[in-house]
């Protein structure tokens, strides 16, 4: 490869693998086409991607730039501390802060979740997708609390198909503007990359389904807190169906208003429940966590309010 090269996503290619959609339209092998992505050679709508694994959609612009990069991203280890809320041989439950990048990808190489947990867990270096180890799920880099990892083949494999078939029990807490119609209700509309800002997800005609549940715990005079369940699990899925209906999450910098009387400097976004039966034991599993300090004080000042 001499010169870079651009390729806008046809509709046959919508929704293929970055690193098969690359193979297809070039001539070199998957290996080196994945030697390239991992060394951040490949762009999608101009941003950086390293994952061979990323899923392209129908008007997507890649980049393949040789000369970018020569730096294999690798999972290194990282000193960085974990709040692992439940451990055994086959998984672990971890509480993520917020602030804290769940994978290695472009802007964050070795400060992520997966280098901390390599360091702590050297044989998940080589457990499920290179680029992103050990994990079945995500959180979004300002959403704070539990997200599981696998930590044996057998519970990647289980756990995964798990995910797919919504038999693990996902509970977030989040504040939203105004107030709910409904004391409880699902929002289920098809989620896809925004038409009009590719940076952003949507709810649109021809999207992946998408199910969201939702329950008011608690009004305020201008805000409603919410208990909040996915079926799916769709990139930003909670943020967008939030947004979708008129109740964007507070503080959220992509989707909610640019105004708002709560200051937070992320989304008041927190996974606070896991439920499953064990991938291997099937035992149940379940594990809580507390809304983190900055949460809570946001809760505090509007019941002073």
């Amino acid at each position: 490869m001499n010169s870079s090269r651009a390729f806008t996503v046809q509709k046959e290619h919508s929704n293929r693998r970055l690193d098969v959609f690359l193979t297809e339209i070039t001539e070199f092998p998957r290996s080196e086409i994945q030697r390239l992505i991992r060394e951040a050679c490949v762009r999608v709508d101009g941003n950086v991607s390293t994952r061979v694994s990323a899923k392209i959609d129908i008007g997507q612009l890649v980049e393949l730039e040789p000369h970018a990069s020569k730096q294999v991203i690798g999972i290194t280890e990282s000193r960085k501390c974990l709040n692992v809320a439940y451990e055994d041989q086959y998984l672990a439950v971890i509480n993520k802060p917020a602030g804290l990048t769940v994978h290695p990808g472009a802007g964050h190489l070795d400060d992520t979740l997966v280098n901390a947990a390599v360091s702590r867990w050297p044989d998940l270096a080589s457990i499920g997708d290179p680029d992103r180890p050990g994990i079945v799920h995500r959180l979004d880099r300002d959403t704070s609390g539990l997200l599981i990892v696998a930590l044996s083949p057998e519970a990647y494999l289980k756990l995964s198909e798990m995910i797919r078939d919504h038999q693990v029990i996902r509970s977030y807490t989040a504040l939203v503007h105004g107030h709910m119609d409904q004391v409880s209700g699902v929002v289920d509309a098809p989620i896809g990359r925004s038409r009009y800002r590719r940076v952003r997800q949507a709810v649109v005609e021809g999207g992946r389904t998408a199910r969201t549940f939702y329950q008011v715990l608690t009004e305020f005079e201008n805000h409603s807190l919410l208990t909040i369940k996915l079926e799916t699990g769709r990139t930003h899925q909670i943020r967008v169906h939030m947004d979708a209906i008129g109740h964007s999450v507070v503080g959220d910098q992509t989707y909610g208003p640019k105004l708002s009387s709560v200051k937070l400097t992320r989304q008041f976004l927190h996974a606070s429940k896991l439920e499953f039966r064990h991938p291997v034991t099937n035992e149940p599993v379940s594990v809580a966590s507390d809304l983190p300090q900055d949460l809570q004080n946001e809760l505090n000042a509007l019941d002073e309010r």
